[in-house]
Formats: C-alpha cells, sequence, structure tokens
C-alpha cells in the first residue's frame, strides 16, 4: 500500500467492512494531537496475481502481482517475515517480457515453484481512497485505505466476479513506536465503527480461498 518505490518492510493490518460502513472520523484520534488531516485521495488500482498451477506461494503466504496505478505501480512480491509484516520486492512494470514475472523476483521463489512455471491466477481491481494520518514531526507516519474491490480468478469460466469492501491500516515507518501506537488507535476506532479483523491474510487468498 506504500508509496515507496524500493524493497521496503511492509507492516499492515486489514480489516473487514460491509458496503454501508462509515469510516470513522480519524481526525479526532488522541495520536494526532489536534494536527489537520490532509484531503483523501483517491486513485483506481489493477493488479494481476501470478502463481504456479498449485497455488505455491499461495500455500507459502508469499504474494507476486503486477500492479497498475498508484505511486508504486509495477512488480511486488511480499515475502512474509513475521506478523503483520512482509518483506516487498519492488520491480519496475516494464521487466518481464510480455507480461513473463521478471527473473530477479523469478529467482526469489525458484525454491517454492520448484521449476514449475508461473501464471496470471487473478486481477483484482481496486477503488481505493487513501488518508495519510501525520506523526509527531508533521511527518506522514500511518496510511489508512479504504479499498472497494472487485476480483476475477482465472480458469474458472462458470464462477462471476466477487466484491468485497476492506480495509488496510499500513505503518510508513514500520520500525516506530509511534507508527505502532497509532496502528492500535486506528484499529480500535475501525472497530469500534464495525469493522472486523480481516478473515483472510490477503486480497489474493480471499478470491483463491473463494474456489
Amino acid at each position: 500500500m506504500t508509496s515507496s518505490k524500493g524493497d521496503h518492510l511492509e507492516t499492515e493490518q486489514k480489516y473487514d467492512a460491509d458496503a454501508d460502513f462509515v469510516l470513522p472520523k480519524l481526525g479526532s484520534l488522541p495520536d494526532l494531537g489536534g494536527k489537520r488531516l490532509a484531503e483523501p485521495k483517491r486513485i483506481y488500482l489493477s493488479a494481476t496475481y501470478f502463481d504456479t498451477e498449485d497455488l505455491a506461494l499461495m500455500q507459502h503466504k508469499v504474494t507476486l502481482r503486477r500492479r497498475v496505478g498508484g505511486d508504486d505501480e509495477g512488480w511486488h512480491l511480499k515475502l512474509p517475515v513475521r506478523k503483520d509484516t512482509r518483506q516487498e520486492l519492488h520491480v519496475p512494470l516494464d521487466e518481464g517480457a510480455e507480461g513473463s514475472v521478471p527473473a530477479r523476483l523469478a529467482d526469489q521463489v525458484k525454491d517454492i515453484t520448484a521449476g514449475r512455471p508461473l501464471h496470471p491466477v487473478a486481477i483484482l481491481d481496486t477503488e481505493r481512497t487513501v488518508v495519510t494520518l501525520p506523526g509527531p514531526s508533521g511527518a506522514p507516519l500511518v496510511e489508512v485505505a479504504d479499498d472497494l474491490v472487485t476480483a476475477i480468478r482465472f480458469g474458472e469460466p462458470d464462477s462471476g466476479p466477487m466484491t468485497w469492501r476492506e480495509i488496510e491500516v499500513e505503518a510508513l515507518s514500520p520500525d516506530s513506536g509511534a507508527a505502532a501506537a497509532m496502528l492500535e488507535s486506528v484499529g480500535t476506532a475501525l472497530r469500534e465503527a464495525g469493522a472486523r479483523p480481516s478473515a483472510s491474510g490477503s486480497k489474493l487468498s480471499r478470491v483463491m480461498d473463494a474456489g
């Protein structure tokens, strides 16, 4: 979710929300100390996810996608580190001939794929509304993304598109104590407003598990 274009650690929490869920007024959180929030930003994302035929990456809690739209469009490989935290590797969009997985990323998961080809397994289109929360210095500290998702699983001709809503809360400074505290505050506000901790570890696992 972050706008960083380089490799980085990603710490985020996901919440499920009903279609009529109203995002709480995050500007009133005590962590903000009265700081004003910037206006929400709306962006549109389209991500094609890759895996082996037997979904070996997903079984290892690894996700690989090619995403268009937003500040961090490109290829993203996310590798699990610990609870709520993943290592994200980023490669520009134009790498990978004719949509094939870039060699740098394919090499990172070769022990999992064991020679099996990677191919598109699903496409997810997301209408995202982003609210950024500042830290004590005024610099962006936590990002809250309200996502409306439409997903199609490839190879399932009889299944129609899935749609759902989820909220992602990401620490923009993963090792910051202030970010961890704000993650907790935002999570409390979301739960009090009716959101629920996500039952799926990722958007892709929601789609593929539904099959």
